[in-house]
């Protein structure tokens, strides 16, 4: 698997809290459930000094983990002590089971409690992220692919989830934000606004791309005319070998005017079909475009990227954006499992056995 490769290879490591850049609000209990900030003064009125463990884990089997060294830091930073807590953690790109323990923290409650469903976001969000990732990548072969998924959620989510997709495999990324915790950089070239701003001819947008950029050539978005087709073979025969390829991002409430004359009764015609696809190679190698690769976007899943690898559809790369990030697979839960030395925990928890769970130290860095 890929993300044993990267590991052989020291390009996943331990990160440190001096890589994230921490809103000192966290410490402040402002993202904090305002119930655990409750229990901390509670507790360090009326019982403090007990010494208790925090587990966390998710209910899914075969899942990627990550979040762990951003959970890690955040406790470092905040939590109060910190050089008296006892961690034990995985590390992020770990697979991991259904109701296995993935990180434990032994202290104080009122020197950590209070960061407890912080910790869960982290782990739950970049969790989901690496493990959406990775179902892309078990079922894709070695067709590349490409995360678009900077423009599926607010802003700020960008430079964690680019990490967590890191991990799981993909370095083509569409923003810099995504790489910033690994060091990629964004990748990318026309948008539909280019083509829009030439009038919808995606000749010229093609030129004054061309003409600013002359080094590059050019990946173009085919299907603003939503003729696919034509536009792509009228596109390659301006350009030539200056085309390096065409990207179909057709909507599926679209159906594209290739279809106009032909019957569709046998499938779905809408957005970016395989029967268009198929469409696209065969009038681009009959033209002499052999050379044109196709890239494809537009609600693209594990499940049917497996589907057109199982059909062999002609495609040099997938984008995918939605899948990767709006689709939360890994929820986490925090439970306190051991109070002074002897087991404690709700009716369903207890304190899980997990070799693999490694000591941390502190300070990381």
């Amino acid at each position: 698997m890929l993300e044993v490769e990267l590991k052989k290879q020291g390009k996943i490591s331990r990160l440190t809290n001096k890589t994230f850049n921490f809103p000192k609000e966290l410490g402040e209990g402002f993202y904090s459930a305002n119930y655990f900030l409750k229990s901390r003064e509670i507790v360090t009125k009326n019982k403090p000094g007990h010494k208790v463990t925090m587990q966390w884990l998710q209910r899914r089997d075969d899942s990627m983990l990550c979040g762990i060294d951003e959970a890690i830091a955040v406790i470092h930073t905040f939590a109060h002590n910190p050089q008296d807590l006892e961690i034990e953690a995985l590390n992020d790109g770990d697979i991991i089971q259904n109701m296995e323990p993935v990180l434990k923290v032994t202290g104080r409650y009122e020197d950590f409690g209070f960061l407890e469903s912080v910790i869960d976001g982290i782990l739950a969000r970049r969790t989901s992220v690496a493990t959406n990732v990775r179902e892309v990548l078990k079922v894709i072969g070695d067709t590349p692919v490409f995360s678009m998924a900077d423009r599926q959620d607010d802003y700020l989510t960008q430079v964690g989830d680019g990490y967590a997709t890191y991990v799981a495999g993909i370095t083509k990324v569409s923003t810099d934000a995504q790489g910033k915790w690994w060091g990629g950089k964004g990748m990318g070239t026309m948008p539909h606004a280019l083509i829009q701003i030439c009038d919808g001819d995606v000749c010229k947008a093609s030129d004054i791309y061309l003409a600013t950029f002359p080094n590059e050539k050019v990946t173009a978005l085919i299907d603003y005319n939503n003729n696919v087709v034509r536009d792509a073979v009228i596109l390659a025969k301006h350009l030539g070998e200056k085309l390096n390829a065409v990207r179909v991002d057709t909507s599926k409430s679209l159906i594209d005017h290739y279809f106009d004359d032909k019957d569709t009764s046998g499938f779905d015609p809408h957005g970016v079909c395989k029967e268009l696809i198929f469409a696209l190679r065969k009038a681009l190698d009959d033209n002499g475009f052999n050379y044109v690769k196709i890239t494809v976007s537009s609600s693209f899943t594990a499940e049917k990227i497996k589907d057109w690898v199982s059909s062999k559809v002609p495609v040099n790369m997938y984008g995918v954006g939605t899948y990767f990030v709006n689709n939360m697979t890994c929820g986490f839960t925090g439970d306190l499992v051991v109070l002074d030395g002897k087991a404690q925990a709700k009716e369903g928890r207890a304190n899980y056995s997990n070799p693999k769970l490694k000591k941390v130290p502190y300070p990381i860095y």
